[in-house]
């Protein structure tokens, strides 16, 4: 039997606001532990919660950049669940009455596009941090366990897919597109490694063309997007051989080890009605009036598909371009800053996708780590577009700016590699390269028009391939045919 896999996203988004969610202590990333939380974070007795505002703006964002639906009235859960990186012994969230409703995000899977549904965007607090000394930093097995409480508290976003996914590979194309919006609505660094985007993934498999859903599991805790397309690989694997053996999938947390490739139950799967949500008493409902969301509408950054566009009306270049283009934040700005040193929007874009990604990807490296900064590459190109030196030149001057962060001009100039164009020294050259080639210039003028090339080559070659191609062309023309 041929099986079909199912598969809905839940994403966590750390907030990048300055403070966290329900009291002032500040938001970032490591530092001492516990230097960073005060009596509310720590769930003192008496402390009480305030919605941090700026945080309900980042919400609105993201919901409407997700083309959700805003109810006008949405309001916090108490959670209830006892963990020790959870003080309070609840976690305040928003249960059936969320922020945002209804949306949608399109991916590209395949050559076919695909419509991934958003059931829900809504607002709740991180937890502390759990530290397990030992084995390999899980609590199975560790000889003790610490808590850093500068986490608890920082304002958590988390969108729920329904089931449109149907491949390990399409999830990763949704969640890598929705890492990207996130960073154009400039709400959260995405930084996977630190934590500010983390993904679990409800998982089940079915025979193919039925309409019935199977029982799920659920992957928790993916932190990057190889680790979410192998987990989800490997436990539709361990669905289907255990369905063809005749056995049942339980309803679970699963946990997948990617250094083992193995998967293992880590507890049952909780129902809703597990939390006992009950409304958050110390917090008023949030009023999501027509007017915020227009004012929240009105001051939205340019998104990446309408910034595509523009560069295809604006600039004339093809839809490919543009979509590699705005395919991260970092590199659409970094193209538009360009654009202020050299504006051959075509033939920056051809850079940028060619040598600027070539490089990075052989590397491995960041655009934000990136020694070529815009200006600079603006300058190399505005000397390869008035001639003063080639094309081919010109790519061994990129590597070089790559690896020490020269500018094109020092390099060229330490380097004696600007382009010949002076005619006379070109022609004087090809004089000798014809002299020296007798059988190669009689199978040219017997219309073997071809062995140019051999003859372009040779200038070349005795230049360094500093002249000018145009000039080298012209002037052997005319001594061979003269």
């Amino acid at each position: 039997m041929e099986f079909e896999p199912v598969i809905g996203l839940e994403i966590h988004v750390e907030l990048s606001t300055r403070s966290k969610m329900f009291c002032g202590c500040r938001v970032a990333f490591g530092g001492e532990p516990n230097t960073r939380c005060c009596p509310v974070c720590m769930a003192h007795p008496g402390a009480l919660p305030v919605a941090n505002e700026k945080a309900i703006e980042y919400l609105a964002r993201i919901g409407l950049a997700l083309n959700c639906s805003i109810p006008g009235r949405s309001i916090f859960h108490r959670k209830n669940y006892f963990y020790p990186d959870l003080p309070k012994g609840y976690q305040i969230s928003q249960y059936d009455q969320p922020f945002a409703v209804d949306g949608y995000l399109d991916i590209m899977a395949g050559n076919e596009q695909t419509t991934v549904g958003i059931e829900r965007v809504h607002m709740e607090e991180d937890t502390a941090k759990n530290i397990h000394a030992g084995a390999g930093g899980r609590i199975a097995g560790a000889l003790y366990s610490l808590i850093d409480f500068n986490r608890s508290g920082t304002p958590l976003v988390e969108i729920v897919t329904r089931p449109d996914i149907h491949s390990p590979q399409a999830a990763r194309l949704f969640l890598n597109k929705l890492k990207n919006l996130l960073k154009y609505l400039d709400v959260s660094d995405c930084n996977m490694e630190e934590g500010s985007l983390r993904c679990d993934a409800n998982v089940s498999v079915r025979p193919a063309g039925s309409g019935e859903l199977g029982v799920k599991t659920e992957l928790k805790n993916m932190n990057s997007f190889k680790h979410l397309e192998k987990g989800l690989a490997k436990e539709i694997e361990r669905q289907v051989e255990l369905l063809e053996g005749g056995g049942k999938v339980v309803q679970q947390t699963v946990h997948f080890d990617f250094a083992t490739g193995e998967v293992t139950p880590m507890r049952s799967k909780e129902f809703a009605h597990d939390y006992r949500y009950f409304p958050e008493p110390d917090l008023v409902p949030v009023a999501a009036g027509s007017g915020f969301v227009e004012k929240i509408r009105a001051g939205m950054p340019e998104l990446p598909g309408a910034r595509a566009s523009r560069y295809i009306q604006e600039f004339g270049l093809p839809a490919y371009n543009a979509e590699v283009l705005t395919s991260s934040r970092e590199l659409s700005d970094y193209f538009e800053e360009a654009l202020h040193h050299f504006d051959d929007a075509r033939a920056l874009s051809n850079w940028l996708m060619g040598e600027l990604l070539g490089y990075l990807n052989a590397t491995g490296g960041e655009l934000a780590d990136c020694l070529v900064k815009p200006r600079e590459l603006g300058g190399l190109l505005e000397m390869i577009s008035s001639g003063k030196i080639s094309n081919a030149v010109g790519k061994d001057v990129f590597a070089e700016m790559c690896k020490t962060g020269k500018s094109a001009g020092e390099i060229v100039k330490s380097r004696g590699l600007a382009q010949i164009s002076d005619e006379a020294e070109l022609a004087a050259i090809a004089g000798r390269v014809i002299a020296a080639n007798p059988a190669q210039v009689e199978q040219f003028r017997a219309g073997k028009g071809k062995v140019l090339g051999f003859f372009v080559g040779q200038v070349m070659k005795e230049t360094g391939g500093r002249a000018n191609p145009q000039v080298v062309n012209r002037v052997l023309r005319e001594k061979l045919t003269g």
